[in-house]
């Protein structure tokens, strides 16, 4: 038995193991197990510290001898720590939450909040708005109950200015959910996600289409870590840890994406830079070939265009939830808005800018077949590139120099931008 872990049911996505050996030193499990494997180890203790999460923070209660009061009055424990066969349980996410309100710089003092989700999460997060002296605190749950309201009577509450999701929508491998449309609300002025896989969820993106300030789970879950960490070892750690972890795990995370016209050079420049960053390099051509056993020109011709975005789609929403990647992207992918959308929750941007002189025609691009074919698109795509990407970096140069010097380029630009 590991000395320190976490505990849950399903785990796979998890991030902490990273976080608290890179904050402790120590080595760190991820255990999912079943409820009835948590009550034997809780009667073992052949642990030093725990931490717990979905769906046993409420379970591991009775389990333990002695629990915080901040915890008790919350109803959840995510921390638990055996002190000479004791097992002593703590709330560090009323911590790690709380850190996140004050990183973005947000005053819940008599605020109008709506906390989406009625779970153990709701409870801790409620309790960060009362000590922060929120105003009104309306909890959203899907079915209806005393104390809460249900999504569709949320959505009339337009004058809600603090918006906090506390469920597991738009949680991987769920990706694409939206629990309520910020647009809904005239007066909102910051939006938290608990969630951190993906790094940037629906929500997040919609907020920031909207300019409202907003933050997602990452920051939490590192901030609880460092507090839960300081409760295994006894040992002061200081909160510029917070930070400097948060953005190491960006930058390990994030996936660089390609996006230009045909022959822009993506893919040349996408497998230098993976090398170089030590990064696995995916063409998304290639996927779509590997996936339907024809080349691209004879599923412009036996299929259609349509066909083809449709599998180029589905290969872009199956990529763009992992992680560590660098993706180029055909000439068409960043066209279609839910690409896009999909392609940021775990990816930053670049736009390989290549001058219209260089870029050639023929060569199995169906819709790029001669110098005319690729001045119109050009012409038509170059303003959607601009737009969807997050930085640019022009490739005007032929030979093998160039090319180094441009992806020298676009590494920098990506640890820059990618944890803006």
């Amino acid at each position: 038995m590991e000395q320190y872990g976490l505990i849950g049911g399903q785990l796979s996505h998890s991030f902490s193991k990273p976080i608290h050996e890179a904050l402790g030193g120590y080595a760190y499990a991820l255990m999912p197990m079943p409820e009835d494997a948590v009550r034997r180890l809780f009667a073992e203790r052949p642990f030093a510290a725990l931490n717990v999460t979905i769906p046993y923070k409420q379970t591991v209660i009775p389990l333990c001898d002695e629990i915080d009061s901040r915890a008790a009055q919350i109803g959840a424990v995510n921390t638990v720590v055996n002190r000479d066969g004791r097992l002593f349980g703590y709330n560090t996410d009323f911590d790690g939450f709380l850190y996140m309100v004050r990183r973005l710089g947000v005053d819940p003092a008599h605020k109008r909040v709506m906390i989406l989700g009625s779970g153990g999460t709701c409870k801790t997060v409620k309790a960060v708005m009362q000590y922060c002296g929120a105003g009104e605190v309306t909890v959203v749950s899907r079915r209806k109950s005393a104390g809460t309201v249900t999504y569709e009577e949320a959505a009339a509450l337009s004058d809600t200015q603090i918006l906090v999701n506390a469920s597991p929508c738009g949680m991987y491998p769920e990706n694409d959910g939206l629990p309520i449309d910020p647009a809904c609300f005239r007066q909102l002025g910051a939006v938290f996600d608990v969630v951190y896989n993906p790094l940037r969820t629906r929500l997040m993106e919609e907020a920031a289409q909207r300019g409202i300030p907003h933050m997602g789970g990452l920051r939490m879950l590192v901030a609880q870590a460092k507090y839960a960490s300081e409760l295994f070892t006894g040992k002061r750690i200081s909160d510029t840890r917070i930070e400097e972890i948060y953005r190491a795990l960006v930058l390990e995370k994030a996936n660089l994406v390609l996006c230009g016209m045909p022959s822009a050079g993506k893919t040349t420049l996408g497998k230098a830079a993976a090398a170089k960053m030590g990064r696995r390099f995916v063409d998304l051509d290639d996927e779509i070939v590997k996936e339907t056993g024809m080349d691209i020109p004879s599923i412009f011709e036996q299929k259609g265009e349509a066909w083809f975005r449709q599998r180029e789609a589905a290969a872009a929403a199956r990529l763009s939830k992992e992680n560590g990647l660098v993706l180029a992207c055909g000439g068409g992918t960043v066209l279609r808005e839910e690409n896009v959308r999909r392609l940021k929750q775990n990816g930053t941007l670049c736009l390989i800018d290549r001058p219209l002189p260089l870029l050639a025609g023929g060569n199995g691009r169906p819709l790029a077949q001669n110098a005319k074919q690729v001045a119109a698109l050009y012409e038509a795509r170059m303003p959607v590139y601009r737009a969807c990407a997050d930085f640019v970096v022009a490739f005007d140069g032929e030979d093998e120099a160039s090319a180094e010097q441009t992806v020298k380029e676009i590494e920098e630009r990506f640890y820059e931008t990618a944890c803006d």
